[in-house]
């Protein structure tokens, strides 16, 4: 426990107002695990697959006219593996689609040459701390790193980018992620659609000014509640049309966007198919009439267009829906709505709650994502399966200490949205952040707002000040501008190393009527990484810490939240 930390990492932790005082408060223990950057291929492990990545400042055409965008953006050369290891998206910004198979043995030799610091984060895969993308390993420009890990998912839908604390939000905003697939032997033998019927489908939303150039919040008060953009666009495009024939397909859809929830489903009330949530097949399909898609959530759709004619025409949208910004600015964007005007934008954008979200396209609005247009009749098509991949399910007999959850407090207090109390510090963990190798653990995520009471035999860490996490009354549901109700909105919770299952989801408190608008398209039956909560939801999973020690992130995947320091880690030892 007594290694070094290298000096490029510590000139990064030093430039971080958290990593200052991360230094002066837990001097190295916990990163003394992780070692310096690595710059040479490890020699006992034998890759399967070898690609080199690097990452640049770039200019593409994503819209039809006009100049090129500046982004930035993923390039990846494959050195050794299966030729469809990587599948390149022409024309828009988005990193090469990486296709694994369970029990590869990957080698990614990565570099850095754009103009800041960054390092990738492979979300969704189970694999070492030093593969994981924390920001400690952050490069410089210039530098490289060398991830190495074996692929132990299961069959399922991932995605990588930026993870520089940070820098977050804005480097995933300008181009830095891209999709992952997974595949494995039981997979394979379902009669799934495959080839040009298995189709990327990632969701998200940008603003373009007049130039073409994308345009970024950065005043504090839009970080808040989130970046949302003006314009929706598909796998990197905006305006997207898909051709298909009249049979059934698989779109894997990955929510890429900073802090955009989508309702998906069909304008006519026709039900959506899942058969896989976050890098997991379901054990059997799951029909809902719309299915909500948070950042950082991933949903395997089976999209079956047999019955219908050539020339047909689908617009999958997002629907409408309520709760999942604080209540006043849901007020505000309802009533422009009501009045005629666009939800968003119009005269709010010099100072009101309205303004900050710095879009007319608002969270909950409705609005079409891409279109479906059959083109050819054909009569072979693969049958929905019963059932899908072997699952083993969770409860609270599988947990260690049941009656003591692990909590995951979300408050917003003014200008500092945190978890537990505390922002993030790089090297720093609160008693019961600290978990056992092989353990499961119960995990109960809710929202703070200081009136919350935590069930008898649930212990809280001293480092939690009654402030923070009043369990015992305090100022109530209403109770202060910054840390209450009043700035009460959804988050998207992210777990990075192994995936969770849910055991439970509650609602209480004021806003039932808003939580209707959203209740039935929650898919908790699968493995998960990722989990939307709602304003005065409880929610209970399981979580298992298995097969690697050192630090791993949990953060709300809002990616302003997260760069704000609403994130924290889990020591596994």
């Amino acid at each position: 426990m007594t290694k070094k930390i290298n000096n490029n990492r510590r000139q990064f932790l030093q430039n971080s107002a958290v990593g200052v005082a991360a230094l002066t408060t837990f001097p190295g223990v916990l990163l003394a695990q992780s070692g310096p950057l690595r710059k040479k291929a490890t020699p006992n492990f034998k890759a399967d697959v070898e690609i080199e990545f690097v990452s640049r400042d770039v200019y593409v055409s994503i819209l039809k006219t006009g100049r090129k965008t500046k982004v930035q953006k993923y390039y990846a050369k494959l050195l050794k593996g299966p030729k469809n290891t990587l599948v390149e998206l022409k024309g828009n910004y988005l990193g090469p689609i990486l296709n694994y198979v369970k029990g590869q043995k990957v080698r990614i030799y990565y570099k850095n040459m754009m103009s800041e610091p960054s390092i990738i984060h492979w979300h969704g895969l189970h694999v070492p701390q030093d593969s994981d993308g924390h920001p400690m390993y952050t490069l410089a420009p210039g530098q490289s790193h060398i991830y190495e890990f074996e692929v132990m998912n299961h069959a399922g839908t991932s995605f990588y980018h930026s993870h520089s604390h940070n820098l977050t939000a804005e480097q995933v905003y300008k181009g830095l992620a891209g999709m992952i697939t997974v595949t494995d032997e039981e997979e394979q033998k379902l009669d799934l659609p495959r080839g040009e019927y298995d189709l990327p489908f990632v969701i998200q939303d940008r603003t373009f000014n007049a130039q073409n150039q994308l345009q970024y919040l950065h005043g504090m008060h839009g970080r808040m509640t989130g970046f949302l953009g003006e314009s929706i666009l598909v796998n990197g495009l905006p305006n997207v049309e898909f051709f298909v024939k009249s049979r059934a397909y698989r779109f894997r859809a990955v929510n890429g966007s900073n802090s955009r929830i989508y309702k998906l489903g069909w304008d006519d009330g026709t039900p959506l198919t899942a058969i896989g949530t976050d890098a997991h097949l379901l054990p059997k399909p799951e029909t809902r009439p719309y299915l909500m898609l948070a950042p950082g959530e991933r949903i395997d759709l089976w999209l079956d267009f047999s019955g219908h004619a050539v020339g047909s025409e689908l617009v999958m949208y997002s629907l409408p829906y309520e709760g999942a910004m604080p209540p006043k600015m849901e007020a505000q964007r309802l009533g422009k709505k009501s009045s005629g005007g666009m939800g968003m934008g119009g005269g709010m954008m010099g100072g009101g709650m309205m303004g900050m979200m710095g879009s007319r396209l608002g969270q909950g609005d409705k609005f079409p994502i891409a279109t479906f247009k059959v083109t050819e009749k054909v009569s072979d098509s693969p049958k929905l399966p019963k059932t899908l991949g072997q699952f083993e399910r969770l409860t609270e007999r599988d947990v260690d200490y049941k009656n003591k959850p692990i909590p995951i407090g979300i408050s917003m207090k003014p200008m500092r949205p945190q978890l537990n109390g505390k922002s993030f510090s790089m090297n720093r963990v609160l008693d019961f952040e600290k978990v056992e190798l092989g353990s499961i653990k119960k995990i109960k995520i809710f929202h703070d707002h200081g009136s919350m009471k935590m069930k008898e035999g649930e212990k809280m860490d001293k480092d939690m000040s009654a402030g923070n996490m009043n369990m015992g009354g305090g100022m109530g549901m209403m109770g202060g501008m910054g840390g209450g109700m009043m700035m009460s909105m959804a988050h998207p919770i992210h777990l990075h190393g192994q995936q969770f299952q849910v055991l439970s989801r509650e609602i209480e408190g004021m806003r039932q009527e808003e939580y209707k608008t959203v209740k039935e398209g929650f898919l908790d039956t699968g493995w998960k990484d990722t989990v939307l909560v709602m304003p005065g939801e409880e929610i209970v999973i399981a979580k298992p810490f298995q097969d690697y020690k050192g630090l791993f992130l949990y953060h709300c995947h809002n990616l302003e939240h997260e760069d704000l320091g609403m994130m924290r880690q889990f020591y596994i030892s």
